[in-house]
């Protein structure tokens, strides 16, 4: 069970590095293409498969979470079922020592992708806001040009 428990951890804190990974370079890649590019396809279609992928990782994380949480329950059962007093303290410091590391895990894993969600708000929120502003300015700069044009010809009229 220790075995196990270790494989799942580290594969779990592999996960987690490239769960971060992800979300940092969503937010850097989104921010980049939002301010070099106005074109609504680029981020929009670059958005949805980081979306995919933040999805895919986080369903297989916390499979690994669960795994790992049934792995730790199966050794508790077993320390409970030791006879040995001396034994039995040794594993219940292991078995701490595993769900110590679990719920850091955990606890990672929901604040990373709490800080994605409200990244991803975010920048859906600031993605409407610029593109009203460009709606805005597009649609006034031809008034203005309009009204430049209609000064110039009131002032070759004079």
């Amino acid at each position: 069970l220790r075995k196990q428990a270790r494989q799942l951890e580290n594969e779990l804190d592999l996960k987690l590095v490239s769960f971060s990974k992800l979300c940092t370079s969503y937010s850097h890649s989104s921010a980049r293409d939002g301010r070099r590019d106005s074109s609504d396809t680029t981020p929009l279609l670059n958005g949805s498969s980081q979306d995919r992928m933040f999805e895919t990782m986080a369903i297989e994380i916390e499979q690994l979470l669960a795994r790992l949480t049934g792995v730790n329950d199966k050794m508790a059962e077993y320390t409970n079922n030791a006879g040995v007093p001396s034994l039995n303290a040794a594993l219940m410091h292991t078995l701490q020592r595993h769900r110590d590391i679990l719920q850091d895990y955990t606890h990672e894993f929901h604040k990373t992708k709490a800080n994605f969600m409200a990244i991803r708000e975010r920048e859906n929120l600031m993605g409407s806001v610029r593109k009203d502003i460009e709606s805005y300015k597009s649609g006034s700069g031809v008034n203005n040009r309009r009204t430049e044009l209609f000064l110039k010809e009131h002032d070759h009229l004079r």
